[in-house]
């Protein structure tokens, strides 16, 4: 099983730029697709945006232009670059592992004046 641990986050003014990180364990992480969900209060959990195993990604319409997916496979690690923050883009983020069903332990991220 793939364990996946999530750093960053936190509270970021509009406009302002945050990078989310997500550590996998084992040794299968570069064959892996890799997503990235968030949830605002009160709604469903969106996907935001994924990267297959040879680099494909793939962004919901709302982030698009702002936000970018990349990994990095020689330290287990999908990365998600957040620009031009938005008070919408408020929610938890968590990472996923499409093909083994594994999720982080999400973290929280703030935009706000």
């Amino acid at each position: 099983q793939v364990q996946l641990v999530q750093s960053g986050g936190g509270l970021v003014q509009p406009g302002g730029s945050l990078r989310l990180s997500c550590a996998a364990s084992g040794s299968i992480f570069s064959k892996l697709a890799m997503a990235w969900y968030r949830q605002a209060p009160g709604k469903l959990r969106d996907l935001v945006s994924s990267i297959t195993s040879v680099g494909s990604t793939y962004y919901a319409d709302s982030v698009k232009g702002r936000f970018t997916i990349s990994r990095e496979n020689a330290k287990n690690t999908v990365y998600l670059q957040m620009n031009s923050l938005k008070p919408e883009d408020t929610a938890l983020y968590y990472c996923n592992a499409l093909q083994t069903g594994s999720w982080g332990q999400g973290t929280q991220v703030t935009v706000s004046s």
